[in-house]
């Protein structure tokens, strides 16, 4: 075996928006805490080849509250993934905006 070097990381291109505007993408998922939800939530940015800048997850009760802060995503690559996690059968609801909006109240509040 040997080592790759690489001077910065690899990064999947959005095909769906090349010329879109980056934004900070911020989540607020609240899931049933079971013991590989934070697993399955922060898989969809991995495949992605994506690393949060911050995440923070608390335990109340049978929920997780999970918050997820994401730099560098076109906004509808950012909404894409909100979708897919809210799609999670342990996800109860999930709020995704972008910084540049009021909050989560003005852009997309989904939940199942």
């Amino acid at each position: 075996m040997h080592a790759i070097e690489t001077t910065h990381p690899v990064t999947r291109v959005d095909a769906w928006a090349v010329n879109s505007a980056h934004c900070q993408a911020h989540y607020r998922i609240v899931a049933e805490a079971e013991p590989d939800v934070l697993c399955r939530v922060l898989n969809y940015f991995a495949l992605q080849c994506l690393t949060p800048r911050q995440v923070t997850v608390n335990r109340e009760d049978d929920l997780l509250n999970i918050n997820i802060l994401m730099d560098g995503l076109s906004w509808h690559r950012a909404q894409v993934i909100g979708e897919k996690i809210r799609n999670l059968i342990s996800v109860c609801s999930l709020d995704v905006w972008s910084a540049d909006s009021a909050g989560p109240q003005a852009v997309m509040a989904v939940a199942q």
